[in-house]
Protein backbone atom coordinates (compact mmCIF):
# COMPACT_ATOMS: atom_id res chain seq x y z
CA UNK A 1 0.00 0.00 0.00
CA UNK A 2 1.01 3.41 -0.84
CA UNK A 3 1.57 5.66 2.45
CA UNK A 4 1.67 8.62 0.41
CA UNK A 5 -1.72 8.45 -1.19
CA UNK A 6 -4.04 11.77 -1.45
CA UNK A 7 -6.70 12.26 1.25
CA UNK A 8 -9.90 11.30 -0.32
CA UNK A 9 -10.96 14.91 0.10
CA UNK A 10 -8.69 15.57 -3.02
CA UNK A 11 -10.58 13.24 -4.97
CA UNK A 12 -13.08 16.39 -6.33
CA UNK A 13 -10.56 18.90 -6.85
CA UNK A 14 -8.92 19.39 -10.21
CA UNK A 15 -5.12 19.30 -10.83
CA UNK A 16 -5.42 20.09 -14.76
CA UNK A 17 -7.12 22.96 -16.49
CA UNK A 18 -7.26 26.28 -14.62
CA UNK A 19 -5.76 29.46 -14.96
CA UNK A 20 -1.98 28.40 -14.34
CA UNK A 21 -1.97 26.15 -17.29
CA UNK A 22 -3.30 28.71 -19.58
CA UNK A 23 -0.17 30.96 -18.41
CA UNK A 24 1.91 28.17 -17.91
CA UNK A 25 1.34 27.44 -22.25
CA UNK A 26 1.25 31.13 -22.87
CA UNK A 27 4.97 31.46 -20.89
CA UNK A 28 6.38 28.66 -23.60
CA UNK A 29 5.32 30.52 -26.49
CA UNK A 30 6.65 33.29 -25.43
CA UNK A 31 10.54 31.61 -24.64
CA UNK A 32 9.96 30.36 -28.24
CA UNK A 33 9.69 34.18 -29.33
CA UNK A 34 6.07 34.43 -29.81
CA UNK A 35 4.03 37.85 -28.84
CA UNK A 36 1.75 36.67 -26.02
CA UNK A 37 -1.05 39.15 -24.31
CA UNK A 38 -1.51 38.30 -21.00
CA UNK A 39 -5.46 38.79 -20.81
CA UNK A 40 -5.74 35.62 -18.43
CA UNK A 41 -4.77 36.63 -15.01
CA UNK A 42 -6.86 38.45 -12.88
CA UNK A 43 -3.88 40.98 -10.90
CA UNK A 44 -4.02 44.83 -11.27
CA UNK A 45 -0.90 45.78 -13.01
CA UNK A 46 -0.58 49.42 -11.56
CA UNK A 47 2.20 49.69 -8.46
CA UNK A 48 1.14 49.27 -5.14
CA UNK A 49 0.50 53.12 -3.21
CA UNK A 50 4.00 54.86 -2.26
CA UNK A 51 2.54 55.48 1.07
CA UNK A 52 1.59 51.53 1.48
CA UNK A 53 5.56 51.01 0.63
CA UNK A 54 7.13 53.72 3.05
CA UNK A 55 4.87 52.47 5.74
CA UNK A 56 6.11 48.90 5.31
CA UNK A 57 9.61 49.85 4.89
CA UNK A 58 9.24 52.40 8.19
CA UNK A 59 8.28 49.43 9.76
CA UNK A 60 10.87 47.02 8.18
CA UNK A 61 13.72 49.74 9.47
CA UNK A 62 11.57 50.00 12.91
CA UNK A 63 12.51 46.11 12.97
CA UNK A 64 8.34 44.98 13.17
CA UNK A 65 9.48 41.41 12.05
CA UNK A 66 7.51 39.21 14.58
CA UNK A 67 4.55 37.94 15.27
CA UNK A 68 1.83 40.43 15.47
CA UNK A 69 -1.24 39.64 17.53
CA UNK A 70 -3.23 36.33 15.71
CA UNK A 71 -6.20 38.63 14.62
CA UNK A 72 -4.24 41.12 12.95
CA UNK A 73 -2.21 44.30 14.74
CA UNK A 74 -4.62 47.00 16.61
CA UNK A 75 -3.35 49.31 13.92
CA UNK A 76 -4.54 47.89 11.05
CA UNK A 77 -7.75 46.22 12.78
CA UNK A 78 -9.01 50.06 13.54
CA UNK A 79 -8.16 51.33 9.79
CA UNK A 80 -10.46 48.50 8.34
CA UNK A 81 -12.93 49.04 11.01
CA UNK A 82 -12.87 52.71 10.01
CA UNK A 83 -13.13 52.10 6.57
CA UNK A 84 -15.97 49.51 6.83
CA UNK A 85 -17.76 52.83 8.94
CA UNK A 86 -17.20 55.16 6.30
CA UNK A 87 -17.96 53.09 3.45
CA UNK A 88 -19.90 50.51 4.08
CA UNK A 89 -22.54 51.68 6.44
CA UNK A 90 -20.81 49.31 9.36
CA UNK A 91 -20.14 49.88 12.85
CA UNK A 92 -17.39 47.24 13.22
CA UNK A 93 -15.92 46.34 16.43
CA UNK A 94 -12.04 46.33 15.79
CA UNK A 95 -11.07 44.42 18.84
CA UNK A 96 -14.10 41.39 18.57
CA UNK A 97 -15.31 40.97 14.82
CA UNK A 98 -12.06 41.50 12.63
CA UNK A 99 -9.76 39.13 11.66
CA UNK A 100 -6.64 39.99 9.58
CA UNK A 101 -5.77 36.96 7.33
CA UNK A 102 -2.68 36.23 4.72
CA UNK A 103 -5.31 37.53 1.87
CA UNK A 104 -9.22 36.77 0.93
CA UNK A 105 -8.25 33.53 0.09
CA UNK A 106 -7.22 32.44 3.48
CA UNK A 107 -9.64 34.33 5.07
CA UNK A 108 -12.52 32.18 3.22
CA UNK A 109 -10.88 29.32 4.03
CA UNK A 110 -11.08 29.98 7.84
CA UNK A 111 -14.68 30.69 7.36
CA UNK A 112 -15.13 27.50 5.53
CA UNK A 113 -13.74 25.72 8.20
CA UNK A 114 -15.13 27.70 11.23
CA UNK A 115 -18.88 27.27 10.35
CA UNK A 116 -19.44 24.08 7.58
CA UNK A 117 -20.24 20.91 8.71
CA UNK A 118 -19.09 17.76 6.83
CA UNK A 119 -21.67 17.86 4.28
CA UNK A 120 -23.49 20.60 4.46
CA UNK A 121 -24.30 22.79 1.65
CA UNK A 122 -23.26 26.10 0.20
CA UNK A 123 -25.13 27.79 -2.35
CA UNK A 124 -22.68 29.51 -5.15
CA UNK A 125 -23.58 31.92 -8.27
CA UNK A 126 -22.33 30.39 -11.35
CA UNK A 127 -19.85 31.32 -12.89
CA UNK A 128 -17.81 31.66 -9.64
CA UNK A 129 -14.19 32.16 -8.45
CA UNK A 130 -12.45 28.29 -9.13
CA UNK A 131 -10.70 28.46 -5.62
CA UNK A 132 -14.98 28.33 -4.28
CA UNK A 133 -15.13 24.85 -5.16
CA UNK A 134 -11.75 23.88 -4.28
CA UNK A 135 -12.18 25.40 -0.32
CA UNK A 136 -15.33 24.19 -0.19
CA UNK A 137 -14.10 20.32 -0.81
CA UNK A 138 -11.48 21.00 1.36
CA UNK A 139 -14.08 21.62 4.24
CA UNK A 140 -15.80 18.70 3.15
CA UNK A 141 -18.84 20.88 2.28
CA UNK A 142 -21.02 20.78 -1.14
CA UNK A 143 -21.10 23.00 -3.79
CA UNK A 144 -24.72 23.53 -5.30
CA UNK A 145 -24.34 26.15 -8.56
CA UNK A 146 -27.27 28.71 -8.81
CA UNK A 147 -26.82 29.40 -12.50
CA UNK A 148 -26.77 33.21 -13.53
CA UNK A 149 -27.68 33.91 -16.72
CA UNK A 150 -26.01 36.18 -19.88
CA UNK A 151 -29.65 37.42 -20.64
CA UNK A 152 -30.13 38.34 -17.29
CA UNK A 153 -26.86 40.23 -17.21
CA UNK A 154 -25.41 37.44 -15.40
CA UNK A 155 -27.31 39.07 -11.71
CA UNK A 156 -28.44 36.30 -9.57
CA UNK A 157 -32.44 35.81 -8.94
CA UNK A 158 -33.55 35.12 -6.01
CA UNK A 159 -36.08 32.70 -7.33
CA UNK A 160 -33.37 30.76 -8.42
CA UNK A 161 -31.22 30.17 -4.77
CA UNK A 162 -34.58 29.38 -3.46
CA UNK A 163 -35.07 26.73 -6.08
CA UNK A 164 -31.16 25.20 -5.18
CA UNK A 165 -32.47 25.16 -1.23
CA UNK A 166 -32.08 21.94 0.57
CA UNK A 167 -32.47 20.86 3.93
CA UNK A 168 -28.70 20.77 3.81
CA UNK A 169 -28.14 24.39 2.95
CA UNK A 170 -26.28 25.97 5.11
CA UNK A 171 -24.27 28.99 3.38
CA UNK A 172 -25.06 31.72 0.81
CA UNK A 173 -21.63 33.04 -0.87
CA UNK A 174 -22.09 36.17 -2.84
CA UNK A 175 -19.32 38.02 -4.79
CA UNK A 176 -20.30 41.36 -5.69
CA UNK A 177 -18.93 42.51 -8.29
CA UNK A 178 -18.21 39.13 -9.57
CA UNK A 179 -15.33 37.50 -10.58
CA UNK A 180 -15.40 36.51 -13.43
CA UNK A 181 -18.66 38.19 -15.44
CA UNK A 182 -18.15 41.44 -13.96
CA UNK A 183 -22.06 41.54 -12.46
CA UNK A 184 -22.77 43.47 -9.12
CA UNK A 185 -26.09 43.03 -6.95
CA UNK A 186 -28.39 46.47 -6.74
CA UNK A 187 -29.37 46.84 -2.94
CA UNK A 188 -33.23 45.50 -4.21
CA UNK A 189 -31.59 42.12 -4.96
CA UNK A 190 -29.48 41.92 -1.41
CA UNK A 191 -32.76 42.81 -0.14
CA UNK A 192 -34.38 39.83 -1.19
CA UNK A 193 -31.26 37.37 -0.92
CA UNK A 194 -31.55 39.07 3.00
CA UNK A 195 -35.37 38.12 3.23
CA UNK A 196 -34.47 34.62 1.83
CA UNK A 197 -31.53 34.11 4.61
CA UNK A 198 -33.56 35.31 7.47
CA UNK A 199 -36.07 32.58 6.57
CA UNK A 200 -34.07 29.49 6.01
CA UNK A 201 -31.09 30.52 8.62
CA UNK A 202 -28.72 30.85 6.03
CA UNK A 203 -25.32 32.12 6.88
CA UNK A 204 -23.93 34.73 4.23
CA UNK A 205 -20.66 35.18 3.26
CA UNK A 206 -19.95 38.16 0.92
CA UNK A 207 -17.09 38.32 -0.92
CA UNK A 208 -16.02 42.08 -1.62
CA UNK A 209 -12.91 42.09 -2.73
CA UNK A 210 -14.09 43.83 -6.27
CA UNK A 211 -16.02 46.58 -4.19
CA UNK A 212 -13.98 49.32 -5.12
CA UNK A 213 -13.90 48.15 -9.36
CA UNK A 214 -17.46 49.52 -9.90
CA UNK A 215 -18.41 51.33 -13.28
CA UNK A 216 -22.29 51.56 -12.52
CA UNK A 217 -24.29 51.87 -9.20
CA UNK A 218 -23.32 51.81 -5.73
CA UNK A 219 -21.80 48.95 -3.92
CA UNK A 220 -24.05 47.99 -1.06
CA UNK A 221 -22.95 44.99 2.17
CA UNK A 222 -25.11 42.77 2.86
CA UNK A 223 -24.05 42.96 6.74
CA UNK A 224 -25.27 46.73 6.75
CA UNK A 225 -29.22 45.64 5.65
CA UNK A 226 -31.13 45.18 8.66
CA UNK A 227 -30.69 41.75 10.06
CA UNK A 228 -28.02 40.69 8.46
CA UNK A 229 -25.20 41.50 10.30
CA UNK A 230 -25.09 38.66 12.71
CA UNK A 231 -25.34 36.13 9.49
CA UNK A 232 -22.86 37.79 7.40
CA UNK A 233 -19.17 37.23 7.07
CA UNK A 234 -17.62 40.15 4.75
CA UNK A 235 -14.48 39.22 2.92
CA UNK A 236 -11.89 41.60 1.53
CA UNK A 237 -8.40 42.32 1.21
CA UNK A 238 -6.25 45.33 0.00
CA UNK A 239 -5.33 43.12 -2.93
CA UNK A 240 -7.26 43.87 -5.56
CA UNK A 241 -8.23 47.70 -3.99
CA UNK A 242 -4.79 48.85 -3.78
CA UNK A 243 -2.85 46.67 -6.27
CA UNK A 244 -1.25 44.86 -3.60
CA UNK A 245 -1.49 41.38 -4.88
CA UNK A 246 1.60 39.90 -3.28
CA UNK A 247 1.52 41.77 0.19
CA UNK A 248 -1.32 38.53 1.51
CA UNK A 249 -3.04 40.99 3.54
CA UNK A 250 -6.58 40.46 4.16
CA UNK A 251 -9.65 40.28 6.42
CA UNK A 252 -12.70 38.87 7.96
CA UNK A 253 -15.63 40.72 9.27
CA UNK A 254 -17.69 38.76 11.57
CA UNK A 255 -19.64 38.22 14.27
CA UNK A 256 -18.19 38.61 17.74
CA UNK A 257 -19.65 34.90 18.70
CA UNK A 258 -17.74 33.47 15.98
CA UNK A 259 -14.48 35.07 15.93
CA UNK A 260 -12.45 33.11 18.66
CA UNK A 261 -13.58 29.53 16.69
CA UNK A 262 -12.30 31.73 13.53
CA UNK A 263 -9.12 33.09 15.05
CA UNK A 264 -8.10 29.31 16.51
CA UNK A 265 -8.43 28.29 12.35
CA UNK A 266 -6.19 31.08 11.74
CA UNK A 267 -3.90 30.56 14.27
CA UNK A 268 -3.47 26.91 12.42
CA UNK A 269 -3.21 28.09 9.04
CA UNK A 270 -1.27 31.25 9.09
CA UNK A 271 -0.39 32.69 12.65
CA UNK A 272 -0.77 35.61 11.69
CA UNK A 273 -0.46 38.24 8.13
CA UNK A 274 2.96 39.58 7.63
CA UNK A 275 4.08 42.02 10.03
CA UNK A 276 5.45 44.58 8.35
CA UNK A 277 2.87 44.36 5.39
CA UNK A 278 -0.12 44.71 8.19
CA UNK A 279 1.73 48.42 8.57
CA UNK A 280 1.70 49.46 4.75
CA UNK A 281 -1.75 48.09 4.39
CA UNK A 282 -3.22 50.44 7.40
CA UNK A 283 -1.63 53.21 5.83
CA UNK A 284 -3.15 52.29 2.24
CA UNK A 285 -6.34 52.34 3.97
CA UNK A 286 -5.79 55.96 5.48
CA UNK A 287 -4.21 57.81 2.85
CA UNK A 288 -4.24 55.72 -0.56
CA UNK A 289 -7.69 56.60 -1.96
CA UNK A 290 -6.59 58.96 -4.65
CA UNK A 291 -4.21 56.09 -6.26
CA UNK A 292 -7.47 53.56 -5.87
CA UNK A 293 -9.60 56.54 -7.71
CA UNK A 294 -6.74 57.40 -10.61
CA UNK A 295 -6.46 53.22 -11.20
CA UNK A 296 -10.63 52.62 -11.29
CA UNK A 297 -10.60 55.57 -13.60
CA UNK A 298 -7.96 53.62 -16.06
CA UNK A 299 -10.21 50.48 -15.69
CA UNK A 300 -13.31 51.93 -16.41
CA UNK A 301 -11.53 53.25 -20.04
CA UNK A 302 -9.90 49.38 -20.70
CA UNK A 303 -13.59 48.21 -20.06
CA UNK A 304 -14.83 50.31 -22.15
CA UNK A 305 -12.12 49.55 -25.34
CA UNK A 306 -12.80 46.07 -24.26
CA UNK A 307 -16.49 46.54 -24.79
CA UNK A 308 -16.29 48.32 -27.98
CA UNK A 309 -14.32 45.73 -29.51
CA UNK A 310 -16.44 42.93 -28.63
CA UNK A 311 -19.25 45.44 -30.32
CA UNK A 312 -17.45 44.68 -33.27
CA UNK A 313 -17.05 41.24 -33.66
CA UNK A 314 -20.52 39.32 -35.13
CA UNK A 315 -21.59 36.54 -33.40
CA UNK A 316 -20.40 37.88 -29.66
CA UNK A 317 -22.64 37.55 -27.60
CA UNK A 318 -22.06 39.53 -24.33
CA UNK A 319 -23.07 41.89 -21.58
CA UNK A 320 -21.59 45.17 -20.65
CA UNK A 321 -19.23 44.04 -17.02
CA UNK A 322 -20.65 46.59 -14.51
CA UNK A 323 -17.77 45.52 -12.14
CA UNK A 324 -14.58 43.77 -11.28
CA UNK A 325 -11.86 44.04 -14.70
CA UNK A 326 -13.38 40.63 -16.37
CA UNK A 327 -15.47 40.36 -19.85
CA UNK A 328 -17.39 37.47 -19.97
CA UNK A 329 -18.66 36.44 -23.36
CA UNK A 330 -20.56 34.06 -24.46
CA UNK A 331 -18.43 32.30 -27.66
CA UNK A 332 -21.39 28.80 -27.98
CA UNK A 333 -21.78 30.88 -32.10
CA UNK A 334 -18.48 29.48 -32.88
CA UNK A 335 -18.28 26.05 -33.12
CA UNK A 336 -15.66 24.88 -30.49
CA UNK A 337 -16.09 24.36 -26.95
CA UNK A 338 -14.77 26.86 -24.72
CA UNK A 339 -11.56 25.53 -23.81
CA UNK A 340 -10.61 24.44 -27.42
CA UNK A 341 -11.99 27.94 -28.21
CA UNK A 342 -9.02 29.89 -25.92
CA UNK A 343 -6.78 27.49 -27.27
CA UNK A 344 -7.20 28.34 -30.64
CA UNK A 345 -7.22 31.95 -30.12
CA UNK A 346 -3.81 31.65 -27.68
CA UNK A 347 -2.02 29.60 -30.59
CA UNK A 348 -3.57 31.78 -33.78
CA UNK A 349 -3.52 34.86 -32.03
CA UNK A 350 -1.51 35.21 -29.25
CA UNK A 351 -3.58 35.80 -26.31
CA UNK A 352 -4.31 34.00 -23.25
CA UNK A 353 -7.58 34.07 -22.05
CA UNK A 354 -9.87 31.51 -19.80
CA UNK A 355 -12.60 29.17 -20.76
CA UNK A 356 -15.75 29.51 -19.15
CA UNK A 357 -15.60 26.10 -18.16
CA UNK A 358 -13.12 26.82 -15.03
CA UNK A 359 -15.94 29.21 -13.66
CA UNK A 360 -18.92 26.58 -13.85
CA UNK A 361 -19.98 28.17 -16.78
CA UNK A 362 -19.18 25.98 -20.14
CA UNK A 363 -19.81 28.32 -23.48
CA UNK A 364 -18.02 31.38 -21.83
CA UNK A 365 -14.82 32.85 -21.79
CA UNK A 366 -12.87 35.12 -19.38
CA UNK A 367 -11.19 38.19 -20.63
CA UNK A 368 -9.18 40.34 -17.91
CA UNK A 369 -8.44 43.77 -18.94
CA UNK A 370 -5.59 43.90 -16.24
CA UNK A 371 -2.72 45.21 -19.19
CA UNK A 372 -2.26 48.61 -20.58
CA UNK A 373 -4.50 50.03 -22.45
CA UNK A 374 -2.55 49.71 -25.54
CA UNK A 375 -2.19 45.68 -24.71
CA UNK A 376 -5.92 45.75 -24.24
CA UNK A 377 -6.58 47.21 -27.66
CA UNK A 378 -4.10 44.98 -29.71
CA UNK A 379 -4.91 42.19 -27.41
CA UNK A 380 -9.05 42.63 -28.42
CA UNK A 381 -7.79 43.30 -32.13
CA UNK A 382 -5.99 40.17 -32.27
CA UNK A 383 -8.92 37.95 -31.11
CA UNK A 384 -11.38 39.69 -33.45
CA UNK A 385 -8.96 39.11 -36.36
CA UNK A 386 -8.88 34.81 -35.07
CA UNK A 387 -12.33 34.72 -34.68
CA UNK A 388 -13.43 35.94 -38.48
CA UNK A 389 -10.49 33.81 -39.66
CA UNK A 390 -12.28 30.98 -38.20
Amino acid sequence: MNAFRPASRMRTIPLEGGIREILARATELEKAGRSVIHMEIGRPDFASPDCAVRAAQAALEARDVHYTDMAGTEELRCAIADKLRRENGLDADPAREIVVTAGAIEALMMTFLTVLEPGEEVLVPAPFFPAYADQISLAEGVLVPVPCRLEKDFRLQVEDVAAALSPKSRILLLNTPNNPSGAILHRSDLEALATLAAERNLLVIADECYEKFLYDGTHVSMASLPGMRERTVTINAASKAFSMTGWRVGYAHLPAAIKPYAVKVHQNLSTCACSFAQAGVAEAFRSAEEDVRTMIAEYRRRRDAVVEALRRIPGMEFTVPQGAFYAFPSVRRFGMPDGEFCRYILEEAGVAIVPGSVFGAPGCVRIAYCRSLEDVQEGMRRIAAAISAL
